[in-house]
């Protein structure tokens, strides 16, 4: 009788609770909420009374993880169901919460939140759909029951849709298909019929199960805020809203299968550090009830036996309701809940009850394909932007990202470097701005594929690679690839877009380093290009000619117009007049395949003879500016990127021209 007027004392308080707080935090909400906890305590004597907590119910919860390929509409459509659900939502893509998310535009980490509907609690993972960040994927699909496989209806599945489907499917879950974007003009409903087709065929090459291939069917515009369950581009006023997709996931998403009385059991999927609260572990509770003041233990498995590597008391219990953290003083099986007390257990370990001897099996992650190697700024200009410049800084900001993100193995080498592995140059790239963000300068070798040896024969990681473009464009993107080893397995028109062609390829890893920055040049920007991690096949030989030569300065000092003058003509220039520059910094793109050594620090040399061209403006073309992610797949295998909070400069990894050039006629004979 008590339930729906708890929950409205609930959600109203919520509700308060956005309106006052601008920035939320674990602090700010953790003391601010006196009839929640009241809430909270009254559950807690119910149910050690005997008598059942609504609250803990697990048959009212359902886990849900919003799943889709880049750029489908994910974080759009999570904005949409939290507005649906009362949550204010203070701006657009409210779930990206990370800085970069809302200058990139795109969803770099898993976030959990829940809401209410129609007497059921919600948790819903709002996931990344680049395929660099599959780790994130991977680790909080087994939190779950149920996805929502958005998939853009224009569009159809593609690259990254195979692969955040294939995981869902592998847990044995049963996805939602939505069918977004049917607002757009080219949308019919014959063209959603035939996306339908495609995903189907998908799910069965997936080996689905057949429970699995009975999926529903809705169609949404997660811009304007609806979802139907029958095809439409103009609901009728009272159906603009997402109540239908709602609905679909309370009936067709199973609660969890959990039991309240056995001992609590509870497998870390994510972790933050909150600098009050210290490490704040979040998980879902595959067995029974945890409350503020239990004692636990950190659990992790090593090699066949569990070792217990901690014990401690549940300090704070907390869960995401909307864009806002409230206090909790209880949680139940099948419930996704954040957890402070415990500061050494991390992603993959388990916190369970004293008597607990067992660890739960910890998430099965893909293996790295790509790997940089990062260490100290040894460059003349080196000290003058950051303020974090050791190897041992260095070394504890890599060990410190490993462990809150599993998709990245860090590696210490010889003097005071590291080897730091992952899925991808953006992902890496990601952790180098954030790291230059936070005053770190580093040197930053190019990616270098990680390479397999079976049977004596020489494996290299493919990816699949779908790439939409003009057709003025096909040849001159098929010759690039040509030569970056892509082998083409379908090339057909883009249906309702005339004069676009789609092109499926597979492509080895180390040939897409740095390629979507031509990609996108040679395309005028028209273009579009996914990929996503297929496999390892054998070893396709050398790749074609990429790159030219670069310019490599051998003048330390401020860079001067007079002398970059008369380098225009050589290649592109990568620095502009004012600069500063060292013996071994690259200034730009040689016209030719060879390196070559140049003075860009010249002055003009001043006579008491006046002459003609004295008084003449030095006027010289913008220089290309490079990017983080373009440096990254810009510099070869001699080369490094000097990373500091405020430039980013290529240079050679042996300064020294004499000894370059000692080294080269080394590498011939």
């Amino acid at each position: 009788m008590a339930g729906p007027l708890l929950r409205s004392l609930w959600s109203n308080t919520t509700r308060r609770s956005f309106s006052s707080q601008s920035s939320p935090s674990y602090l700010k909400f953790g003391h601010s909420l006196s009839s929640l906890r009241a809430f909270s305590a009254a559950t807690a004597s119910t149910a050690a009374a005997g008598a059942p907590s609504s609250s803990l119910d697990p048959n009212r919860l359902r886990n849900v993880a919003v799943i889709a390929h880049v750029d489908h509409g994910k974080t759009t459509l999570m904005d949409r169901l939290l507005r649906q659900c009362g949550a204010d939502i203070p701006h657009e893509r409210a779930m990206d919460s990370i800085n970069l998310e809302r200058e990139r535009g795109i969803t770099i980490s898993s976030k959990v939140t829940s809401v209410f509907w129609k007497d059921n609690e919600l948790n819903m993972v709002d996931t990344p759909g680049h395929a660099d960040f599959g780790g994130e994927v991977e680790r909080v699909v087994g939190m779950v029951e149920g996805a929502i496989l958005v998939v853009d209806a224009g569009e159809g599945p593609l690259a990254q849709t195979k692969f955040v489907l294939a995981k869902a499917l592998k847990y044995g879950l049963r996805p939602i298909l939505l069918l977004n974007k049917v607002d757009r003009p080219s949308v019919s409903e014959e063209r959603c019929d035939e996306v339908e087709s495609l995903v189907f065929d998908l799910f069965a090459n997936l080996g689905a199960t057949e429970e699995q291939l009975d999926f529903p069917v809705l169609y949404a515009s997660a811009k304007e805020g609806w979802a139907s369950s029958t095809f439409t581009k103009d609901p009728p006023a009272d159906g603009r809203n997402m109540s239908q997709l709602l609905d679909a996931v309370v009936r067709h998403v199973p609660p969890p299968k959990a039991n309240l009385d056995e001992p609590f059991l509870m497998l870390v999927s994510m972790m933050e550090k909150d600098s009050y609260l210290g490490r704040i572990l979040t998980g879902r509770v595959t067995s029974g009830v945890v409350r503020v003041g239990d004692k636990v233990n950190g659990l992790r498995n090593a090699d066949s036996s569990t070792e217990k590597i901690e014990e401690a008391k549940v300090v704070k219990l907390m869960k995401k309701k909307g864009t806002t953290i409230v206090s909790i003083d209880a949680a139940g099986a099948g419930d996704i809940i954040c957890m402070a007390g415990l500061t050494a257990p991390s992603i993959g370990h388990t916190v369970a009850s004293t008597e607990v001897t067992t660890a739960l099996p910890a998430v099965e992650l893909d293996p790295p394909t790509i790997s940089m190697t990062f260490g100290v700024n040894d460059s003349p200009l080196a000290g003058r932007d950051g303020t974090q410049l050791t190897g041992g800084r260095i070394g504890d900001r890599l060990m410190a990202e490993a462990e809150t993100n599993l998709a990245i193995n860090v590696i210490p080498g010889m003097s005071e470097s590291f080897e730091v592995q992952g899925r991808g140059e953006l992902q890496l790239g990601i952790l180098i701005e954030n790291m230059r963000r936070e005053g770190f300068e580093l040197s930053v070798s190019p990616p270098k594929v990680m390479y397999k040896t079976e049977n004596k024969q020489k494996l290299e990681p493919i990816e699949e690679v779908t790439i939409e473009i003009n057709e003025e464009h096909v040849g001159v993107v098929m010759e690039a690839l040509s030569h970056r080893r892509a082998e083409v397995i379908d090339m057909c028109p883009v249906p309702g877009n005339d004069g676009r062609t789609r092109l499926s390829l597979t492509c080895p890893s180390r040939g897409l380093v740095g390629y979507r920055c031509v990609f996108s040049s040679d395309t005028r920007g028209t273009g579009f290009m996914h990929r996503a991690f297929l496999t390892y096949e054998k070893y396709r030989g050398p790749l074609g000619n990429v790159r030219k030569g670069v310019l490599v300065s051998m003048g330390f000092g401020t860079i001067t117009a007079h002398s970059l003058m008369s380098l225009e003509a050589r290649g592109i220039l990568f620095v502009s007049p004012g600069l500063d520059s060292y013996d071994g910094m690259i200034i730009g793109e040689h016209s030719r395949d060879t390196d070559l050594d140049v003075n860009p620090v010249r002055a003009k040399e001043l006579t008491n003879i006046r002459s003609a061209g004295k008084d003449e403006n030095v006027k010289l073309s913008p220089p290309r500016s490079m990017t983080l992610e373009e440096a990254i797949g810009y510099v070869a295998s001699d080369e490094l990127i000097e990373v500091t909070p405020k430039t980013i400069r290529l240079r050679k990894r042996c300064l020294d021209v004499n000894k370059r050039k000692t080294l080269s006629k080394r590498a011939k004979e």
